[in-house]
């Protein structure tokens, strides 16, 4: 059996352009069947029911509709009336996943009869023309409507965008569609997710060795090269290297720029001396900026691929725990400034998150217990089953062992996804919840000149302050307070930041950008797995937290 989408429909779907936009998310080869036949015959469909007769096209699309679903990795747009001969039916059946496209019959006449991009009416199909189209439509529509039912998903396009379709689509395919093993070919990988949100649309792949098919998976999303790999030097020598071998043998031509490891990189001066690199390469728009490592390349090269040139395409290669998990997925990018934490950035969305699990291997052990404390935040605030699992399997996923550590990775990315398709921008509340601990744990950072805590480590202690300030304010139970706790301790995450100046912290936090008009919306938890936004929290509650995690 191979592996298609196929979409089927009545005329004036959309299936065409929908088509068009998954197969291009999905790096797939893209067929419409009757564009097909009227390059095969010569002539527009519409001349080829008048001069020949229906009888023969319905024959031209029988043969087109067998070798497009002969095809592998294919989305395939059939004619609305393909479905209904039991031939292309069992032909699509065997391909793939069928998906109909639905509109009412008002929408569709509309849609066939608006003017095109020049002024011009477009010419209904073929079989709609006579005087009462809608009529038309609205019986023909009938008739094959029993066939349409066959398809296995179906998704109302009257209100949506095709954009918005394409990504309904692709998540229906999903629920049904291939799933890959560990050790499939990134040719039948699948991604583990999508995200989805208002700016762009792009898939997330996990698993074990995926870097050494990197170059599949560029072209998977469009992207051929030229490509420009940021990374560091402690990522240069393992996988660096590797995937500018792994880019080469694909035929993609790849440059290299490598920055000191640690959050001081993380600058304008940097992102400046990137500019002029790409600069003198000649990078233009339709390249794309590649950023290989943890979670400062992952913001720093994301920072300059939304400002280089208005805007270049990104593609996020997670190779630390905590940049997999949060900093890879959402399109937050953003530089430090003395006074604080990324204080300058912008929203801009990858094209593709490739996440290799084998890259955790070589992770020095205190960044991969670092990494935890954001999965762990995860559960904490959304998911508290991920919570329980992290509390029972500690001691298998420190050792990294091959299926949980998929399974939770995977898990605990998903979350921070769909938070950040409900609130790309921050505009509802919703991805503030992401926020859990963070509050304090910049401000640690910044009181330490970023020299003392790694970014997971910070998290952990806010978490702790945050946890005891939720019980001060009456919301959470000690006992969760305590377990809590007890989880980040058995993955070798701290719980207090000895030595801190409390005032440094608070000073710190007065910069913070979750604070609006001089007010922090912190971040709470009213149980496990259940976090709420407050404003309202005392001064004096949060000075004695701070107070409490520095002893």
């Amino acid at each position: 059996m191979t592996h298609n989408l196929i979409l089927t429909g009545f005329s004036g779907t959309g299936k065409s352009q929908v088509g068009r936009l998954i197969a291009q998310l999905l790096g797939w080869d893209f067929i419409d069947t009757d564009e097909e036949i009227a390059r095969r015959a010569g002539k527009p469909i519409a001349d080829i029911f008048a001069q020949d007769g229906e009888a023969h096209f319905r024959q031209l699309e029988r043969h087109v509709v067998a070798q497009a679903c002969a095809a592998s990795h294919t989305v395939v747009s059939t004619g609305g009336g393909a479905i209904v001969d039991t031939a292309n039916y069992r032909a699509m059946a065997s391909s793939g996943f069928i998906l109909c496209l639905e509109a009412t019959p008002e929408t569709i006449a509309k849609r066939l009869q608006k003017p095109d991009g020049e002024g011009e009416t477009q010419a209904l199909r073929p079989l709609l023309t006579g005087p009462e189209p809608l009529e038309r439509i609205w019986e023909l529509k009938a008739q094959r409507q029993p066939h349409y039912a066959r398809a296995q998903g179906a998704i109302p396009t009257d209100d949506l965008t095709p954009q918005e379709v394409a990504r309904e689509a692709l998540r229906s395919w999903q629920v049904r569609a291939f799933l890959a093993q560990e050790g499939s070919s990134a040719g039948e990988r699948a991604p583990a997710f999508v995200v989805q949100t208002p700016s762009a649309t792009y898939p997330v792949y996990v698993g074990w060795g995926l870097l050494d098919e990197i170059g599949t998976y560029l072209r998977r999303v469009g992207i051929g090269g030229p490509v420009y790999i940021v990374t560091d030097e402690n990522v240069l020598a393992p996988y660096g290297q590797q995937v500018q071998r792994a880019l080469g043998g694909a035929g993609i031509e790849a440059h290299c720029f490598t920055v000191p490891s640690g959050e001081t990189s993380k600058s304008l001066k940097t992102a400046e001396t990137i500019f002029s690199w790409l600069a003198e390469r000649r990078c233009e728009r339709g390249h794309a900026i590649i950023a290989l490592g943890g979670g400062v390349v992952g913001d720093l090269a994301g920072f300059v691929a939304a400002t280089f040139l208005r805007g270049l395409s990104l593609v996020q290669v997670p190779t630390s725990l905590a940049a997999m998990v949060d900093a890879s997925i959402g399109g937050k990018t953003a530089v430090n400034l003395p006074v604080g934490k990324n204080l300058v950035g912008a929203f801009h969305q990858p094209r593709m998150v490739l996440a290799d699990l084998d890259t955790l291997r070589t992770l020095p052990s205190r960044e991969l217990t670092s990494g935890w404390a954001e999965a762990i935040k995860h559960g904490l605030i959304l998911d508290a089953p991920l919570f329980q699992l992290f509390g029972e399997r500690a001691e298998a996923l420190l050792n990294l062992e091959p299926q949980i550590t998929a399974e939770v990775v995977r898990r605990s990315m998903a979350i921070k996804a769909r938070v950040v398709e409900e609130d790309e921008k921050e505009t509802t509340g919703r991805r503030t919840l992401l926020n859990y601990g963070h509050t304090i744990g910049h401000a640690l950072e910044a009181a330490t000149q970023y020299r003392k805590l790694l970014h997971g480590e910070a998290v952990s202690v806010g978490m702790t302050a945050a946890a005891q300030i939720s019980h001060g304010m009456g919301l959470f139970p000690r006992e969760a307070v305590e377990r809590q706790a007890e989880v980040l301790r058995r993955f070798g995450l701290p719980t207090s930041c000895p030595g801190v100046e409390t005032q440094e912290v608070l000073k710190a936090m007065e910069l913070d950008k979750k604070a609006a008009s001089g007010v922090i919306n912190w971040v709470l938890l009213e149980g496990i797995g259940h976090a709420a936004l407050r404003s309202d929290v005392p001064q004096e509650l949060v000075q004695q937290a701070i107070r409490d995690i520095s002893r």
